[in-house]
């Protein structure tokens, strides 16, 4: 998908090395990633996260409209409780990743750097009589990733999403370099990229292709409610929930360390039995080298893949643990 890439101002700081991929338009990392890996683990240090879009809705209905259009039960959504939430197509597969907080008077969502162009089409297709307001507020506001632990102070009346793994700060977009002064170690998105990977945290774009459904990666337990009201693509959520198994599953690997590179996106996974001439059972999503556990990777498999079969994920030989159950 081609996409105007938002370049940040903090590419500017001492070290900052640009970022690739779907993270384009921020830093990669800073010069250490095993370094800035630890700052985030430790609780220390941010991430620049202005790439992502920002979309606000305001409006009084804003939050009872939401409850029909997305997978998440968002009707009584307490200000500053943060939820993250699918948009589905109507056979159930997944086209947007939106993470969520209320303030009172504006939900705030950031989304995938790109598609908050896609996603403001579809809320205004979907408006209908309700009294709601959705915009494109990526000019304006810039995410900022802070770790748990943080004591950053954040200005109060700026919002903030606060989830186990940290708060994503929405900062004005003109006070991003002054706020960012005050914060201490930059941290490149490929050190959040490797905590992600290793926490098992699905991504839109990498773990998911045109055909995924929610059951397959996970976000059942985190995106999906499965006791509210209908919304598009409800019925294969309830169909496979209740009745079947996805056809593919997430798994976790770790990666034999002396390989001296990672395998891509989209890296074949063959079962090891089988060679490296195999017929592939899945593909590699994400990978990284991780400060403590070495090299990693998520991967989409077939869901009768054995749990216990060794794999090889492009060509490096590969460990699975289960993150969905077969």
């Amino acid at each position: 998908m081609q996409r105007q890439t938002t370049t940040s101002p903090l590419l500017s700081l001492p070290g900052a090395v640009p970022a690739e991929g779907p993270d384009e338009g921020v830093a990669g990392h800073y010069g250490d990633l095993f370094r800035e890996q630890r700052a985030l683990a430790d609780g220390t240090g941010f991430v620049d996260l202005s790439h992502r879009g920002v979309v606000a809705v305001t409006g009084q209905d804003r939050l009872a409209w939401l409850h029909l259009l997305l997978t998440q039960h968002v009707s009584d959504l307490p200000p500053g409780r943060a939820t993250e939430a699918l948009i589905l197509s109507a056979h159930g597969h997944i086209e947007h990743a939106l993470y969520l907080v209320d303030d009172g008077t504006t939900t705030w969502m950031h989304v995938e750097p790109g598609t908050q162009g896609e996603l403001i089409a579809y809320l205004e297709s979907m408006k209908f009589f309700y009294q709601v307001d959705a915009s494109d507020v990526t000019g304006d506001r810039a995410v900022v990733h802070l770790p748990a632990g943080s004591i950053a102070a954040v200005p109060e009346d700026w919002p903030v999403r606060e989830v186990p793994y940290g708060r994503d700060v929405f900062v004005p977009r003109g006070e991003l370099e002054d706020f960012a002064r005050q914060l201490g170690t930059p941290v490149g998105a490929l050190a959040l990229e490797a905590l992600r990977i290793e926490a098992h945290r699905p991504r839109l774009g990498l773990e998911t292709d045109h055909r995924t459904i929610p059951h397959e990666l996970g976000w059942l337990d985190t995106a999906v409610h499965l006791n509210k009201g209908c919304y598009r693509g409800q019925e294969t959520v309830a169909r496979v929930h209740n009745l079947g198994r996805p056809p593919r599953r997430l798994v976790f690997l770790h990666l034999d360390g002396s390989e001296v590179t990672l395998p891509g996106h989209g890296a074949p996974v063959r079962l090891a039995a089988d060679g490296p001439d195999g017929r592939p059972v899945g593909t590699v999503t994400s990978s990284a080298r991780h400060w403590e556990l070495g090299p990693i990777a998520l991967a989409v498999i077939k869901r009768n893949t054995p749990v216990d079969a060794a794999l090889l994920a492009g060509g490096t030989a590969a460990s699975q643990e289960t993150v969905v159950e077969p």
